[in-house]
C-alpha cells in the first residue's frame, strides 16, 4: 500500500487545516488508518485512528475534541480535520495503515505502511 499525504501548511493559532491521505496499491478498506506526528528530537506520536469500516475512532488526549479523522473507502482516502490549532500542534504529520482491526492501543509498532509526511506549522 502506498500512501500520499497532503494538506499541510502554515496557519495561525486558532485556525484550521484539513490533511488528506490518498492510498493506492492495496485493499484500502482492509486497514485501520491512522495519523501520527513527529517533531525533531522527539518520538513519533499517535494522533488519531479510524477502523476499516469507519465505525470506530480514537484520538490522543492532546487533540481530542479538536481533530476529527474520517475516511472514504470508495475514494481510498483518509482525512484529518484539525481545528483550533495550537503552536504545540506544529509537526510533520504522517498517515499510516495498520492491519490491526482496532482504533485503540495503536502505536508505531502496529503500522504496516507509512506515508511520507506533510508539515504543519502553527504561528502564535
Amino acid at each position: 500500500v502506498q500512501l500520499q499525504a497532503s494538506g499541510g501548511g502554515l496557519v495561525q493559532a486558532g485556525g484550521s487545516l484539513r490533511l488528506s491521505c490518498a492510498a493506492s496499491g492495496g485493499t484500502f478498506s482492509g486497514y485501520t488508518m491512522t495519523w501520527f506526528r513527529q517533531v525533531p528530537a522527539k518520538e513519533r506520536e499517535f494522533v488519531a485512528a479510524i477502523t476499516s469500516s469507519g465505525g470506530n475512532t480514537h484520538y490522543a488526549d492532546s487533540v481530542n475534541g479538536r481533530f476529527t479523522i474520517s475516511r472514504d473507502n470508495a475514494k481510498n482516502m483518509v482525512y484529518l480535520q484539525m481545528n483550533s490549532l495550537k503552536p504545540g500542534d506544529r509537526a510533520i504529520y504522517y498517515c499510516a495503515a495498520a492491519k490491526k482491526d482496532s482504533a485503540y492501543e495503536i502505536d508505531w509498532y502496529d503500522i504496516n505502511y507509512w506515508g511520507q509526511g506533510t508539515l504543519v506549522t502553527v504561528s502564535s
